[in-house]
This record gives C-alpha cells, structure tokens and sequence, in this order.
C-alpha cells in the first residue's frame, strides 16, 4: 500500500509562502535556567502518627514565640535521630516545616530526613519564577491588523487556554519545568527538513533518506545520508507517468520542515515561532517524496530511527525516543506495520501518528494500530475539527489549525504557524506559514504531541512508551460540549461513529471517538516531574485459592533520585483477600484470595528526595478450577468391580491432602 497525498489529499494544508529576509541568522535562545533550590533548606511533612507531633504538639492558637520554639524541638528531635544538627524555619501545614542545615546541600538533607520512619516526606526548598513568555514575534497575539498576513492570534496553540481558544495545550507551564534536553531524539518520518531554516539550523541531527525510488526521490538518487528536501512538486508532465498518474498537480509542500519546527523550532531568538520542545534534538528521516512513500520505506525508517539494525544502512548513531508520523493512508493496521512498531515500541520508542484527514472518516494507518498514540484535531474552541478523522484508536487530540467562520479569501483566525520555505518547486527562501497560507491538517496536531512526549522524556527519561500514553491520557482536560458554532443556525452535534467516505465535519467529542481528551502538556510534564508508582500482576491468573504476585520494580523516582520506600495496601477492607502473606514493605508482595471477584491493590512509593506517588489497581480474581475424580470403571466379567489406576492415584492424593492439614481444636 503506498502512503498516499501526503499534503494536498491525505494531510490537507495549503500554503504558499513569502520570502523571509536573508539577513536572518539563526540562534538557539533558551529560557532562564531553572534557579537552585535554597541551600541546606527543606520542606518536611512528619506522619498523622509521629511521635515528634504527640511530644511536641502545637497549641491551637499558640503566640508566635510558642510556635517557634515547638518548631525548634521538632526539628532538634529529628535532628538527633538522623544525627543532623537542624534548626527550624516558617511552619507551612499543621504536619509540615522548613528545617535548615549547614554544610549539606538541601537535595542530600533531603534525602537523609525522607528516610526517617516518622516522616512523610522531605523536599528541597525551590525557587520559582513568573512564567515568562518566549519573545519569537510570531508567538504572541497581536492587536487586529498589526502583524501583516497575520494570524493575529499568533502560535495560540501553544499557550495556556482561554475561554476562546479552549484547545490550546498550556505548553508554558510544561517549559518552568524543561525546554526539553538534548539527550532527547524526536525523529520526523516526513519529507525531509531544510536545515538552513532560521528556526531549525544547528538544531537537527544528520538523519537519513529511505526514499528508494529515485524518480519519488526526486533527488536523482535512493537511499542516501541526505535526508534534506529537495521539494516535492508534481507537474502536469508527471501525470503522464503511470506511477504518478494518480496524483494532482501542486507545488512543493516543504512538510516535513513544518512538522520539524512544530517541535523543534528555536525559542527566545528573537525571530519566528516556538517550538514544542526547543531543547531536544529533531532527527529528519526522509520518507517521503513526490507524490507519496512506500510503506517498505516507511517501516525500515522506522526501525532505523528507533536505534534497530537496518540491512544495506549504516546504524543510527542517534536513537530516537519519539517518531512522529505526519503521513497515512487508509486501510486497517496490517501485519506488517504492527510488526514493525511492536518492535519499536519494544526498544523504547513512542509512535506519534497523525489520525489522518478525509473529513470524519476512520482513522488511518499507521495511526490506527496497537500502541500508538493515534492524535485527532480539535479547533480552538475545542470541537473535532471538519477535516479530522476519528474513532476509538485516538489516543488524544490537539489543536489542528482551523479558519472556519471566514468569508472566503479572508485571513484564516487559527492557522498553525510553520516553518517552510517559498520555493515553488525547488528551495528558495526560508519562510513561515501565516493567515493568508494557512497550515491546518492533523499532520500539525500530532507534532505537538510528539513535542510533549519529548518534554515528558527529558524530566523523566525511564518512562516506557505505555507509561508515556497513559499519563498522557490521565492528564488530558475534559472536552467542551458548549460554546461551538457553525457560523449560522445550525447547531454543532455531537461526534458519531465514522463511517467510510461519510463527512462528519465539526462536532462535539467525546472519549468514545475522540481519545482521553484534549493534550494538556503542563500537566502531562508535571505528573512525571516527581516520583511514579506502577504496578504489575506478575501472576499470569489470579485464581482463588492460590498465590498472587504483585510487583513494583517498574515504579519510577524523580529523575537523579532511587526509590527508597515501597508500602502496598488493600482497599475496601480486602474484600476477597483478608491480608498479605508477604511483607508489605518490598518491592514485590504476594496475597492469596480466598473467592473469585476483585480486590484493590494500593501502592505507595517514596524516592531519595522525598518524592511521593500513589497508585491503585483493581485485579480480579478467578474461580478456582472445580477438579473431577476420575469415574470408576467396572471390571470386565462378573462380580465386584475394580478401581482405575487413575482412581486409586487421585484418591492417593487426596488422603495425602488430608494428612497435611494442621490438627485443629474439636
């Protein structure tokens, strides 16, 4: 099957693009590094049931003499049994307090007062600064008419929701905490990237061409080590060539340069846009060209971007963490892509695929197959936008570009903006999209996702790809069921089923259609930053009658940090499980439940620096198999009947079953 219009069809955007100023340089700004926590100061929480509180308990309304001097024996008693001297600062909670030390840094106090059995927690005390918005001119809104061609609502996409622009993915609150680190490789399978692009230059990896068909190369040549763009055009001439029969005639699309930058793109330079993730590395694969990609390119790309052995190709020197796939076709997910991406995903490596764009239909390849975060496109106020595909693979959605509500040839309200280039055919000038020539497609929706992933990994870099989908998905925000338009009277309805070659244009989401919800990168970085707590059943069945094994080996700290503290509970009393019959404290534990059902399984872990996450799982449990003696043959001929050998073996067994019993009281 051949990945078909990738631009013009498929992945609907339209752009043509004016020249930038060839005086631009680029310039990789970063934002204020994050300031040190105070030295030799942390934040402690003691226990409800600490000893320190019982002896040295606040009055409820002591004088602030009193306070302090309580404050002051907590601290000295903790002191004395972590053999710290430490002296008290401001309360914070009823249970919590600084405590100050000198001659040790606060993350190493911390971690000593974290292991203390009275204390809950122990954190350094950090510093936080005003969030600062980036100074790219095409990042912030502008007042009408002042930003020419537009869009005025800027890069409306990446900043923190309003009550207008309902989808945007609050991607500030996610850079307080990372700009994203180098170490982290985000590979983009598309058409090739310009690297010379202001916003791009020096900030991409040497990546690879897989396109092996020279005349879809279109660059003289196969698979080669150059992954740039030379342009995609069809022209009428091309049409005449079977291979090319079935395409349209159109200008060069410069995708891939666009997809790139959504991640990408240098910020705080002064120039341009933002970038998703302008502190990790984008890695051009090139599998792309005029007209479409095989999927034979596409699925060896795969592998090699992953960090996995390609025949006839030097290895990748550069692993990725994260593929993005703005390309698809339609067709269910076939063996051989699922294949591919379960041995992607197996070496640590996110799928990010676009759900494809023909207008409410099912979502494509690969975007519909097992494991992949499958990304819809919502318009600013946060409905399924008309062009985007849905159904129950979406993983998450996210901002899409739409103009909708415009009279025709009138500037587009919410464009994505873009890096690209103005070369109709060939590269001439490094440019960006704008309202005029709009980018909008769902290949610009899963960019963004692919550039939190990479935010996620770079605070947290031993996240394992189900570990990445499902934070994704639990931090997602609620989709909106008001405040959408059709731009006349007709109401917006809610999203259906898709249906093959049926429009289902703006609709209102839901989970069924729609994934989790709508992309919240703050959030998603946020509930990585610290420690994570994971459990696995690593009983294949949990029967009745039988022990289960549970797990937690697959908990995370904070990234510089070690797990140091594990605690399992039970909900609801047990239920079917009265107790373990293992130590609580480990990071494995074992319970035996007496009766088929469900029981809630609860898990606490504690890292070196104080971190403190909580999970809770529900396993169920199946009847324990009902064994059947053997029926008693009759003996051949007359008289008595004699016993099987089966028989007299389980009646064997059975007595010795009974001899093992504990003797019990009568």
């Amino acid at each position: 099957m051949n990945i078909a219009r990738h631009a013009a069809v498929w992945l609907t955007a339209l752009w043509v693009m004016a020249s930038a100023p060839a005086s631009w340089a680029a310039a990789g700004g970063t934002a204020r590094a994050a300031l040190p926590p105070v030295e030799g100061e942390v934040i402690v929480q003691f226990k409800a049931d600490a000893t320190v509180l019982r002896k040295h308990a606040l009055a409820a309304r002591a004088a602030a003499p009193t306070v302090q001097a309580v404050l002051g024996q907590r601290a000295a008693a903790l002191g004395a049994r972590v053999g710290y001297a430490l002296a008290a600062g401001q309360p914070v909670g009823d249970r919590m307090q600084v405590m100050r030390a000198s001659g040790i840094s606060a993350e190493a106090l911390a971690a000593r007062l974290a292991a203390d059995p009275e204390v809950e927690f122990a954190v350094p005390n950090g510093r936080q600064r005003i969030l600062a918005s980036p100074n790219d001119p095409l990042y912030a809104a502008v007042a009408a008419g002042v930003r020419p061609n537009g869009p005025d609502s800027g890069q409306w996409y990446l900043r923190a929701p309003t009550a207008t622009e309902v989808s945007a993915i609050n991607v500030e609150a996610a850079w307080a905490r990372t700009l994203g680190s180098p170490s982290v490789v985000v590979a983009v399978l598309d058409t090739g990237v310009r690297a010379e692009h202001p916003d791009l230059a020096g900030r991409l990896l040497p990546g690879y061409d897989f396109v092996s068909d020279a005349e879809v190369a279109n660059d003289g040549g196969g698979r080669d080590a150059d992954a740039s763009d030379p342009g995609d055009w069809v022209t009428a001439a091309d049409l005449q060539n079977a291979k090319f029969s079935k395409c349209e005639v159109e200008n060069s699309s410069w995708h891939g340069t666009r997809t790139a930058s959504l991640i990408g793109a240098a910020i705080n330079d002064g120039i341009g846009m933002a970038g998703t993730a302008p502190g990790v590395k984008v890695l051009p694969v090139r599998v792309l060209g005029k007209c479409f990609g095989i999927d034979s390119d596409i699925q060896a790309a795969m592998l090699w971007a992953a960090g996995i052995h390609v025949d006839g190709v030097p290895d990748n020197p550069n692993p990725a963490r994260v593929l993005n796939l703005s390309l698809g076709g339609a067709g269910g997910c076939s063996a051989a892509y699922q294949s591919i991406i379960d041995r992607v995903i197996a070496a640590g490596t996110v799928v990010v695929a676009a759900a494809g764009n023909s207008a409410g239909g099912p979502v494509g390849t690969p975007g519909n197959c097992n494991g992949v975060v499958s990304v819809l496109a919502l318009r600013h106020a946060g409905t399924k936008v008309g062009f985007s595909d849905l159904g129950p693979q979406i993983s998450i959605a996210a901002p899409g570009g739409n103009c909708v509500n415009t009279a025709p040839g009138s500037p587009c309200l919410y464009p994505i903006l873009a890096a690209g280039n103005s070369g109709a055919q060939g590269p001439v000038a490094s440019t960006w999209s704008d309202a005029i020539n709009p980018s909008v497609g769902t290949s610009f929706s899963a960019p963004l996702v692919a550039g939190t992933v990479a935010l996620m990994l770079s605070q947290q870099p031993a996240l394992t790809p189900a570990q990445v989908r499902s934070t994704l998905q639990s931090t997602a925000r609620v989709f909106p069921t008001s405040g959408a338009d059709n731009g006349g009277t007709t109401p917006v309805a809610a999203c259906r089923a898709p249906e093959s070659n049926v429009e289902q244009l703006q609709c209102y989401c839901s989970t069924a259609f729609c994934g989790a919800g709508m992309l919240d990168a703050g959030l998603a970085v946020a509930a990585v930053s610290g420690a994570l707590a994971r459990i696995d059943i690593a009983t294949a069945v949990p029967t009745a009658g039988s022990p289960v094994t549970v797990s937690a080996a697959a908990s995370l700290p904070a990234r510089g940090a070690t797990v140091i503290s594990f605690l399992w509970t039970l909900g609801d009393g047990g239920g079917i499980v009265t107790g373990f019959t293992s130590a609580t404290n480990a990071a494995t534990a074992s319970l035996t439940p007496s009766a088929a059902g469900t029981f809630n399984l609860g898990l606490t872990v504690v890292d070196s620096l104080g971190n403190r996450a909580t999970t809770t799982q529900a396993v169920t449990v199946a009847a324990a198999p009902i064994v059947t003696p053997p029926p008693v043959e009759s003996g051949g001929g007359g008289g008595g009947g004699a016993m099987s050998a089966a028989w007299l073996a389980w009646l064997a067994a059975a007595v010795m079953a009974l001899w093992r019993l504990p003797a019990r009281r009568v």
